[in-house]
């Protein structure tokens, strides 16, 4: 009883402390000093000393963790859907060729509509040559590798060489399509066959558009990202608008060469959005401008607030 005094209770040497740690640090772990066993416990601290991101998780999970609760069907959709589209038309296009249905007429006479040669239309189908295409995702991809690296991002390899992967199943794909349709031609070209679907589009749009996915997460500013997949944008439509207008490819060539290319891009953007460790440095509290987006950085997982702006196309 006469242990008995006013004031707050005084903490005992050797008594284990359960709410300030074994090591009277202050953070909350078990007073054993035995390893926290639940989620929470395991999470890191932030840099303000709350609790930051949770362990990342991968593949379709960590996609639909980043949806609004209840959303998960929503998600699913906007994850298919610019896969499925372009494969079902891809797939309509190429039965139309190898058909020749009603729309290989409709193809051929729009194309004599349009068909004029001149320099800009050559100079714009240049660009999806392998010789320009690629040279340019080449060094996006190590200047992504490099910046990744040097900011300690675990696995800063990946990214580039998904893209070179990315980048040599073109023409695997390409390549044997032509020999199976065996479509002629347009008027202007020497007589041949082999011209479905464009090379030059698919390598246009897989080569660009694998150079921005990848940059994406590197660029601070919203306006900057919206300019990068502008950018590829255009310059994919005046690759397709220089080959029909020059007489290399048939309109639905260049329209398969896309529907290929999106197919490719799709899955290249699911796999680089899955979960990963940050880069040194970077905080899962940055949004917008302040740094790379959450889909690059494994930042999506976290519970304390909604996730920045995703990159998106």
């Amino acid at each position: 009883m006469g242990d008995l005094r006013p004031g707050p209770p005084q903490l005992r040497p050797g008594r284990a402390l359960a709410h300030t740690g074994a090591d009277g640090s202050g953070s909350p772990h078990r007073s054993d000093g035995r390893p926290p066993q639940t989620p929470r416990g395991a999470r890191r601290s932030g840099p303000d000393g709350r609790l930051g991101t949770i362990p990342p998780r991968s593949g379709a999970a960590d996609l639909l963790l980043r949806c609004p609760a209840g959303s998960a069907r929503l998600c699913a959709v906007a994850i298919l859907l610019p896969l499925g589209l372009p494969a079902l038309l891809f797939a309509l296009i190429t039965w139309q060729v190898v058909a020749d249905g009603a729309l290989v007429g409709a193809d051929e006479r729009l194309s004599r509509a349009l068909v004029h040669p001149d320099l800009l239309s050559e100079l714009l189908a240049d660009l999806g040559a392998v010789q320009v295409a690629v040279p340019v995702l080449a060094l996006v991809a190590a200047y992504v590798a490099r910046r990744g690296r040097a900011g300690g991002a675990e696995r800063w390899w990946r990214p580039a060489v998904a893209a070179a992967l990315l980048m040599a199943l073109v023409p695997a794909l390409v390549i044997p399509l032509k020999e199976l349709t065996g479509r002629p031609g347009p008027p202007v070209m020497p007589p041949g066959t082999g011209y479905y679907p464009s090379g030059h589009t698919a390598t246009a749009a897989v080569a660009y558009g694998s150079a921005v996915a990848v940059l994406l997460p590197w660029l601070r500013a919203a306006p900057a990202r919206r300019a990068a997949v502008a950018a590829c944008v255009v310059v994919n439509l005046g690759v397709g608008f220089g080959l029909v207008r020059r007489g290399y490819h048939w309109p639905l060539d260049v329209v398969a060469g896309w529907c290929l290319g999106a197919v490719l891009l799709t899955g290249l953007v699911v796999f680089l959005g899955r979960g990963g460790r940050p880069p040194r440095g970077v905080s899962c509290r940055s949004r917008g401008p302040a740094g790379p987006s959450s889909a690059a950085t494994g930042c999506a997982g976290r519970r304390a607030r909604p996730p920045g702006p995703a990159t998106t196309w």
